[in-house]
């Protein structure tokens, strides 16, 4: 038996994590069977998501930020996205090479075709769920987020 104990919180927060990551599998899954027939995969979606949802048109760098991948992943998946007339790359006055990634219009309709099967399966997956109780675990996941994000910066000798 190992000499170190989890707290009662940190035995909880493991038990949370692991079912986080059985639920992102899960998920991968089921958005890869959903959007199967527009040429998506789960991880194509995200990205295009990140883009169609950004504020504004953003690099490849910093969608990768948001949304916690790798840049060299979320570059590849952009390229593809790219080549297939998905996105477009402009260029960014404030970097001469990290040029900005936005939606064409084949990009917006094929996100909105996405969206139009999401609707109906999560409406159906969250049926019976309590908004209040979602609201909550919504609050958790983003202080864990923030707290990891903080160990990250510290341990990169950036913060």
């Amino acid at each position: 038996m190992p000499k170190e104990q989890w707290s009662d919180a940190g035995e909880a927060l493991t038990t949370l994590i692991l079912d986080v990551f059985r639920l992102n599998g899960r998920l991968l899954v089921a958005g890869d069977r959903l959007v199967a027939k527009l040429g998506l995969t789960s991880a194509r979606w995200q990205v295009l998501g990140g883009i169609a949802y950004a504020e504004r048109p953003e690099s490849v760098a910093w969608h990768a930020r948001t949304m916690g991948l790798h840049r060299q992943g979320v570059q590849r998946i952009v390229n593809e996205l790219e080549t297939e007339g998905i996105v477009a790359f402009r260029p960014n006055p404030h970097h001469k090479r990290a040029h900005l990634v936005v939606l064409t219009e084949k990009g917006q309709n094929l996100f909105e075709a996405a969206h139009a099967l999401q609707v109906p399966w999560v409406n159906a997956l969250s049926d019976g769920l309590n908004p209040e109780d979602l609201a909550t675990a919504k609050e958790v996941v983003k202080q864990l987020k923030a707290r990891l994000e903080h160990q990250i910066e510290m341990s990169s000798g950036s913060g």
